[in-house]
């Protein structure tokens, strides 16, 4: 496993290459992530750009398994994105941009984890279907529906009684 931890020495002087992973059990993640279902390739280069400044041109790629919405089977996603960022000291005037990540002015090391789980948890999808024609589950008994019907009578949808009630023979 290549580290995602750069010393920030070696970096102000000339490029490296980036390729490591991000596992699973990192502890970077915290409850309620999309956590990936097993590592998270990270690749790219970083570079410096500048007094305290440093580019990275990466690209990260792995699998998220989310619920399906429809009948909550664990589904895997493919997760990918391409990203161009900017690290500077803080407290330089480019930490005030929101679009640039910060590290300390006594930082010895550059950690590209918290970038990385932050673009992760930005394409990971929220919302996917195991399959297109995923039929869900019971309303009523919870039963998965791909599985086969469940036996329930279908549920009608009660905002309607009160019309269905009514006569419905014109009157003269």
């Amino acid at each position: 496993m290549a580290m995602l931890s750069f010393d920030i020495r070696e970096l102000e002087t000339r490029a490296v290459q980036v390729d490591g992973t991000l596992n699973a059990d990192d502890p970077i993640w915290e409850p309620g992530d999309a956590v990936p279902s097993d590592t998270i390739r990270v690749t790219g280069r970083l570079s410096p750009a500048g007094a305290d400044r440093f580019y990275w041109h990466g690209h990260i790629a792995g699998t998220a398994v989310v619920p399906c919405r429809r009948c909550l089977t664990d589904t895997p996603a493919p997760v990918e994105d391409e990203a161009h960022l900017i690290f500077a000291v803080a407290g330089s005037e480019d930490a005030d941009d929101p679009d640039v990540y910060t590290f300390g002015p006594r930082d010895k090391n550059l950690d590209l984890r918290p970038v990385v789980r932050e673009l992760w948890l930005l394409n990971a999808p929220a919302y996917v279907l195991c399959r297109d024609d995923c039929k869900g589950l019971c309303p009523t008994c919870g039963a998965d529906l791909n599985a086969g019907p469940c036996g329930c009578s279908p549920a009608g949808d009660t905002r309607w009684d009160a019309l269905r009630k009514l006569d419905p023979s014109p009157k003269s």
